[in-house]
């Protein structure tokens, strides 16, 4: 019996066994289908971090307390609350001899439950400097946004976020207004245009308020979460930050780098830090749902093995007529090939089709999301479903090719 007639035999025989054949595949289907979701949904999410950090510009610097290796993200990146980096380090840095940093801001944050009146939302408050507009490249819609004599007096002021005003506001005008935060009372005094999201971050649905305020009011805290400082040309990045990071070793009484307690990072040294740390996820996360495929190819493997057994006449008929050992092997092989493949090419199709909802829900909520599908992950998809049915299939196809015709025909 050659190729072509195993196929149209097994193809005969999963028919006649649907359910059984579907039960089978699913192990194969859901291990392929989660490949492909978790390549294209983490491409996806890759991509749209990416994309949102450098419309921040390629003139940006970063500065966040700690130290940390040049390949690797800073501690504050991951989450360790470090307190040696201050406001006052920054303003130093500023009012140095490099003509090219043309503007900064520091940040700290915090969540809290924003009131008006009657009416409650749940947001992002963010101390920043009169700077902001400046670095972000952020437009006042409406009113002003505070001044640096506002910033150093502790005033009670707030600038809202697009979102903000619709959540607490509605169709009302939300300048003039008063909203309570941490029972602290703060005046709108102007709105932001909408921003849209950078990475995970609705950029509209956060309140900013003075930096001093938002650490001696409503955070009782005297460090900094992180700076940014704006280079005016994107050329002098490099020396911006060797003199950014001179003046932090003097304002720190720093002599040796290697005693850094502070992070100096380009907006092209971010990207390449988060590429790496979002490949290394994406490819972690590959690999834990490659585990399915081992299962179900375990799975395959148990079922045909229950095959050999069920049947086992018929084994033993085709061997009485001639078959050999390798025709019988061949017969199995191919009947595992087989399931795997439909299996993948079902679990392709259904990993598909949820990257593809992703991406609409996604853009749905506002996030810059591509669905990114590449061909070479559908390709190995291919390869690697026959690659298990074949190497799992060997151990049944091997014990039917060695069942004694006699025996096999007597088989009740």
């Amino acid at each position: 019996m050659n190729i072509l007639e195993n196929i149209h035999s097994v193809w005969h025989l999963l028919g006649h066994n649907k359910i059984r054949s579907f039960l089978t595949m699913l192990g194969i289907i859901i291990g392929i289908s989660s490949v492909i979701i978790i390549i294209s949904v983490g491409a996806g999410a890759q991509g749209m971090i990416l994309n949102q950090i450098k419309s921040l510009g390629s003139n940006l610097i970063g500065v966040l307390p700690g130290k940390s290796d040049e390949n690797g993200p800073p501690a504050q990146a991951m989450g360790v609350e470090i307190t040696t980096l201050k406001s006052h380090d920054i303003d130093e840095l500023m009012n140095g001899d490099f003509p090219d940093l043309v503007a900064a801001t520091s940040y700290v944050k915090g969540a809290e439950t924003i009131t008006w009146g009657e009416e409650k939302t749940d947001t992002t408050f963010v101390g920043v400097n009169a700077d902001l507009p400046n670095v972000e490249d952020a437009v006042v819609a409406e009113g002003r946004f505070f001044t640096d004599d506002e910033d150093r007096t502790m005033s009670r002021v707030a600038v809202l976020g697009s979102q903000v005003v619709k959540d607490l506001f509605g169709d009302n005008s939300a300048l003039g207004q008063q909203i309570k935060i941490k029972k602290t009372n703060f005046n709108i005094i102007g709105v932001m245009k909408e921003r849209g999201s950078s990475g995970f971050q609705n950029q509209d649905d956060q309140i900013f308020v003075p930096l001093t305020t938002a650490q001696k009011l409503l955070l009782g805290i005297d460090h900094i979460s992180f700076a940014r400082l704006k280079v005016d040309n994107s050329d002098q990045v490099d020396s911006a930050m060797e003199y950014a990071k001179v003046s932090l070793r003097e304002s720190h009484n720093i002599t040796n780098p290697e005693n850094d307690d502070f992070s100096v990072r380009s907006m092209a040294q971010g990207l390449s830090t988060i590429t790496t740390i979002t490949n290394a996820l994406r490819f972690f996360l590959a690999a834990v749902s490659g585990i399915a495929l081992i299962v179900g190819g375990i799975g395959i493997m148990n079922i045909m093995l229950a095959a050999v057994q069920e049947r086992t006449r018929e084994i033993g008929l085709r061997k009485a007529v001639g078959a050999k050992g390798k025709n019988i092997i061949t017969q199995f092989l191919v009947e595992t090939a087989m399931i795997t493949f439909l299996g993948g090419i079902i679990g392709i199709v259904f990993g598909l089709l949820v990257s593809f909802l992703v991406a609409i829900v996604a853009r749905k909520m506002g996030y810059d999301w591509d669905l990114i599908i590449s061909i070479w992950s559908i390709i190995l998809a291919c390869v690697v479903s026959v690659g298990i049915g074949l190497i799992f299939g060997i151990i049944p196809a091997k014990r039917a090719s060695k069942l004694d015709p006699i025996e096999a025909l007597r088989y009740e």
